[in-house]
C-alpha cells in the first residue's frame, strides 16, 4: 500500500559537524554525485565527495555558501532518489535554499540545471553577500501558537528597522522567525529581546541578508547568469515560499524563472505558509524531509500545530501522534530514514 508523501528540501545551517560524511554514507558511488564532482572540477572547484570526506568539519570552509549550498542540495536530491517506491510523492516544498532542490525534486529542472542554479547563487552570496540573520522563536516551549508575543516582535523589528539600522523578517519557520538585516539592526535586535535557553537570540554564521531587498544585486546577477531555458514543465506540484502552487502542465516558464530569481531572493519566505498550503490542499500521510540534518522537524511541526492539522495543538500532541504513526520523517535521522529509504 503506497503511502502520499510531500517531500521537503532543507535550506542553508543543515550540512554541520555531524552530516560530515552523510554523502558517502547513504550516497557513495552514485552516478548524479560523480556527475555533480565533475562539474565542480570543471569550475575550478572541490569536488562534493572530497568535501564531504574531509577528516574534520572547517566550519570556514564547509559553512561558506559556495561549498554549503552544492553540498545540501545534492544530500537532498540524492534523498529524494532514494525513497522507497511504496512512497507517493504528491507534491514538493522547501525552505529557503530547499527551493532550488525542490524544483529538481519536482522535475522543474534537471538534476545538472539545479546544481547550475544553487552552484551560481551559492557563489554570489559568499561574494557579495551582504548582512546576517538571526533566529529567535515566537512560541513557547509547548509549541503553541502565541500571537501576542509574535506581534510583540513585530513590533520590535518595525521600531529598529530604518531607526537603529536595517532589520526585516526574512523566513517565518512557524515556531521560530528569522530576522535579516544588517550588523546594527541585529545588534539592536538582540539588545531589546531577552535572552532564551542561553541560545536565542542565534546570529547564523555565514549567512547573509537572505530574502530581503539587502539581496537585489544578487538576484540581478543570478537573473542575468542563469537563462529561462534551464526551466520547465514540473511533474509534481510545488509550493514556494509565498504558499503558491505551481502545478505540472500549468506553470509559466517565465515566471517561474522571475520568482525564483527574485522574489524569492528579496521578499520574505513564507515557510510555515508552505507547510500548511501544502497540508490542506495535498492531505498527506506524512512529510518527509530530506537530508541533510534534522533541525527543520520541528519548524514542520509547528507549522502544521499552528493550523490545526489532524488535531495537533502542540508539541505534546504532536509526539503522541508520532509514537503512534509516524506524521513527520526526517531522512537526516538514521531511524527515521528506514521508513522513507526502506
Amino acid at each position: 500500500m503506497s503511502c502520499r508523501a510531500v517531500l521537503i528540501c532543507p535550506g542553508r545551517g543543515t550540512y554541520n559537524k555531524s552530516e560530515l560524511g552523510y554523502l558517502a554514507r547513504h550516497h557513495a558511488g552514485a552516478p548524479l554525485l560523480d556527475a555533480f564532482d565533475a562539474m565542480r572540477r570543471t569550475a575550478g572547484q572541490t569536488p562534493l565527495s572530497e568535501l564531504d570526506g574531509a577528516p574534520r568539519f572547517d566550519p570556514q570552509t564547509h559553512v561558506t555558501g559556495d561549498n554549503a549550498s552544492p553540498l545540501i542540495y545534492a544530500c537532498s536530491l540524492l534523498d529524494r532518489q532514494a525513497l522507497a517506491e511504496d512512497i507517493e510523492l504528491v507534491a514538493v516544498t522547501g525552505n529557503s535554499l530547499g527551493w532550488y532542490s525542490a524544483l529538481a525534486a519536482a522535475g522543474a529542472v534537471t538534476p545538472k540545471g539545479g546544481f547550475e542554479i544553487v552552484g551560481t547563487m551559492g557563489r554570489l552570496m559568499h561574494e557579495r553577500g551582504a548582512g546576517g540573520q538571526i533566529v529567535y522563536p515566537c512560541t513557547g516551549p509547548d509549541w503553541r501558537p502565541d500571537p501576542a508575543r509574535r506581534v510583540g516582535l513585530m513590533r520590535i523589528l518595525q521600531e529598529i528597522d530604518g531607526q537603529d539600522g536595517i532589520l526585516r523578517l526574512s523566513i517565518d519557520l512557524g515556531g521560530m522567525l528569522v530576522l535579516a538585516g544588517d550588523d546594527a539592526g541585529l545588534a539592536a535586535f538582540t539588545e531589546a529581546v531577552p535572552q532564551i535557553d542561553g541560545r536565542f537570540p542565534m546570529r547564523l554564521p555565514h549567512h547573509a541578508a537572505f530574502h530581503t531587498d539587502l539581496m537585489a544585486p544578487i538576484a540581478e546577477a543570478g537573473r542575468a547568469a542563469l537563462p529561462r531555458s534551464l526551466f520547465r514543465q514540473p511533474s509534481l506540484p510545488m509550493i514556494d515560499g509565498r504558499g503558491a502552487i505551481w502545478w505540472p502542465g500549468g506553470t509559466d516558464l517565465a515566471a517561474l524563472h522571475a520568482y525564483t530569481l527574485g522574489a524569492q531572493v528579496t521578499q520574505t519566505y513564507d515557510f510555515a505558509r508552505a507547510v500548511r498550503h501544502a497540508a490542506r490542499e495535498f492531505a498527506p500521510d506524512m512529510f518527509i524531509i530530506a537530508g541533510p540534518g534534522t533541525t527543520l522537524g520541528g519548524s514542520v511541526a509547528q507549522s502544521l500545530i499552528t493550523c490545526d492539522w489532524r488535531g495537533l495543538d502542540g508539541k505534546a500532541s504532536f509526539q503522541d501522534r508520532q509514537e503512534e504513526a509516524p506524521l513527520l520523517v526526517s531522512m537526516g535521522d538514521p531511524a527515521q530514514r528506514e521508513i522513507a529509504a526502506g
